[in-house]
């Protein structure tokens, strides 16, 4: 049997400055319970704007008949 590799999808959430932090973290906290994504990067630009790149395992089901 091969070696496996992981398979990430990811997503791109941007939040404006004028969002609360509390707001942003509680957007990210319902998208990691409800579908299973984690925090992978975050960017914080000098005009205030949050990036956060989230990423969750990709399945791959193998057929076995």
């Amino acid at each position: 049997m091969g070696m496996r590799r992981s398979t990430w999808e990811f997503r791109e959430v941007s939040i404006s400055r004028d969002t609360p932090r509390e707001e942003a973290r509680a957007l990210l906290t319902a998208s990691a319970e409800t579908e299973h994504w984690e925090l992978d990067r975050t960017r914080i630009f000098r005009d205030g704007r949050r990036q956060y790149r989230l990423r969750r395992r990709v399945y791959r089901v193998v057929r076995t008949a």
